[in-house]
């Protein structure tokens, strides 16, 4: 009868096998190899069985060569390591199961793919999910005439700098494109009530509005607000200004 002393836990490796097992050191190499034989599926007449330290031994302790000697006869504790080899492959089916180089591909070209209706994509996008989700709308950009109606020609306003702090007050004298910053975008053109602007209404020689010298100023839409502003003395950033 087997007692804790006796057994020891070691470690099964072959080509198709990993696994934690434990033996009696009574147990003839024969017998082992019996055991094995169901662990391993390698045929116990193929088996040639080393022992290692651990796993990263390269170099055995030990060879079960005779079958009739126990385990115990080879000082193998419990952590060390059995390496089962076939030593005749040709005759078993030993690592093919994880020789995948033996495995026949399957390859499809990518115009086969597109053509094929029981794919990932064709699911995805015949349910209308991920990048073939419907895309929301995009809002249309405000036109000149709807910024217009927002801020009146004419108009008292506030222009806040860019340091979303400072405001200066004026009036609207200009809502539209202009043939300045990359000609993209639309451009409010204020009457400053002092001289905080950069000029007269023109710039690069084309004028859009009149006025006194260093009352001008041309600001994005974002930074005006129309409304009823009385004039008043502020200090004006010239961030953002042309």
């Amino acid at each position: 009868m087997a007692t804790s002393s006796s057994i020891v836990s070691v470690f099964v490796i072959s080509p198709d096998v990993h696994s934690e097992r434990r033996f009696d050191l009574h147990t003839t190499i024969s017998q082992l190899k019996d055991k094995l034989e169901l662990i391993t599926g390698i045929p116990s007449g193929n088996q040639r069985i080393e022992v290692f330290r651990n796993e990263d031994d390269t170099q055995p302790i030990a060879l079960l060569d005779s079958d009739t000697r126990p385990l115990g006869y080879y000082s193998v504790i419990s952590g060390q390591v059995l390496k089962v080899q076939d030593i005749d492959p040709s005759t078993t089916l030993t690592g093919q199961f994880t020789d995948v180089s033996q495995v026949e591909k399957f390859e499809l070209t990518r115009d086969e793919y597109e053509r094929r209706t029981d794919t990932v994509k064709s699911y995805i996008e015949k349910h209308k999910m991920g990048r073939f989700a419907p895309k929301a709308d995009t809002p249309a950009a405000p036109t000149v005439e709807d910024i217009a109606v927002q801020l009146p020609v004419g108009s008292r306003c506030e222009v806040v700098a860019d340091n979303g702090v400072t405001k200066y007050r004026g009036v609207i004298r200009f809502v539209g494109e202009t043939e300045f910053g990359n000609k993209t975008g639309i451009w409010i053109g204020v009457e400053y009530d002092e001289a905080y602007g950069k000029n007269d209404g023109s710039v690069e020689g084309k004028r859009y509005f009149t006025c006194l010298p260093s009352r001008g100023a041309f600001v994005r839409p974002k930074r005006v607000t129309a409304g009823d502003f009385p004039p008043e003395e502020l200090n004006l950033d010239d961030d953002e200004e042309l």
